[in-house]
This record gives structure tokens, C-alpha cells and sequence, in this order.
């Protein structure tokens, strides 16, 4: 999806964040880029891996 949006003068004192959802973007102006990254808070004992399979043998 391409848009285009042409703001005029915008000024911002203060903002204040109540709660973030699973998937959140508080933006406020313009901006060319956006990169999404992930946070998780669990402990690493709690995370849940899936097991790994070894590579099929050539035959």
C-alpha cells in the first residue's frame, strides 16, 4: 500500500500512554522509515521453543 499525506505545522507538548496493545504504532509527524520489533517480558524459563529436526540424510 503506498500513501501520501501532506502535513502542515504540527506541535506536540506532551503524550501520555495509557496501555499498548499486541500490535502498536504511536506515531506523531512524518516519517520515511518504520522498523517493527518484538518484546517479550516472560522470563526465559517460560518461553516454549519447538524441537529441532535434524537435516534429512542424502541418499
Amino acid at each position: 500500500m503506498q500513501m501520501t499525506v501532506i502535513n502542515k505545522e504540527i506541535n506536540v507538548n506532551t503524550i501520555r500512554v495509557l496501555g499498548v496493545s499486541n500490535s502498536s504504532v504511536l506515531m506523531v509527524g512524518d516519517t520515511n522509515e518504520i522498523r517493527l520489533f518484538s518484546l517479550a517480558e516472560s522470563p526465559p524459563e517460560e518461553s516454549v521453543t519447538p524441537d529441532t529436526a535434524a537435516p534429512p540424510k542424502k541418499a
